[in-house]
């Protein structure tokens, strides 16, 4: 398995047979230059998005059209998306699974943060905000997507055992480091955590210390685009 980060929320998940796009962003996205969005995106066989905000969807529907790869989300986001043009995947809820191929499953999980899009001169409803459990090669991965601590991860980590979290973690917008150590040591059980939505711009958090001295019982990889953690 190979996890690859593309800069602030967005990964490149090679597991399986499959090659996951998750909240891709590339244009506009200052922690990626131009020349690195072909080897970003290339192969892609999904694409999955966790909510609306622009930092998030940004290029989905180019991608899909480019890639051929069909989009997934919670229902309204995804009902939104294929009607702009996106190869139609899975407009899923929370609580519901997803199979990709024949050894990769997705299941929606929530989120605690907010989901709308610019559309035209309005701002839309995308419903709700969501993050995904994803399985394969005998991993479960957390992707917790834009969030504050929850009391909903107290289930999420006793029903689907993650062993790897991607987590949100810059702060102002989403959970910071001193709080995403608080709920991996709480709720869940890691061996791996993933720091993300973080060092894109001043106003987020720079550096994954406090996360790394939260956590030293976990592998806390801070990443570096386009290189691969292999797992």
């Amino acid at each position: 398995m190979k996890i690859i980060w593309l800069g602030h929320g967005s990964f490149r998940i090679e597991i399986e047979d499959q090659v996951l796009l998750v909240d891709p962003w590339l244009t506009g996205n200052p922690m990626m230059t131009e020349d690195q969005h072909e080897a970003a995106t290339k192969g892609a066989t999904q694409i999955h998005v966790t909510h609306g905000h622009f930092d998030h969807i940004t290029d989905v529907v180019a991608l899909s059209k480019k890639t051929g790869a069909p989009v997934s989300g919670i229902y309204e986001l995804a009902q939104y998306l294929h009607a702009q043009g996106a190869v139609e995947g899975d407009a899923f809820n929370i609580g519901g699974t997803i199979s990709l191929g024949d050894k990769v499953t997705v299941s929606m999980v929530p989120a605690s943060h907010s989901s709308a899009a610019d559309v035209g001169d309005m701002r839309r409803y995308m419903g709700s905000e969501t993050g995904f459990i994803l399985r394969g090669e005998g991993h479960t991965i957390y992707v917790s997507g834009d969030t504050g601590i929850m009391a909903d991860m107290d289930w999420i980590g006793d029903f689907y055992k993650p062993d790897i979290g991607i987590l949100s973690a810059g702060g102002h917008y989403t959970m910071g480091m001193k709080e995403a150590a608080y709920a991996a040591k709480r709720y869940f059980n890691f061996k791996t955590v993933i720091p993300c939505h973080y060092r894109t711009f001043p106003l987020l958090e720079q550096s994954a210390k406090v996360l790394a001295e939260g956590l030293p019982e976990v592998d806390v990889v801070e990443p570096q685009v386009l290189q691969a953690i292999e797992i």
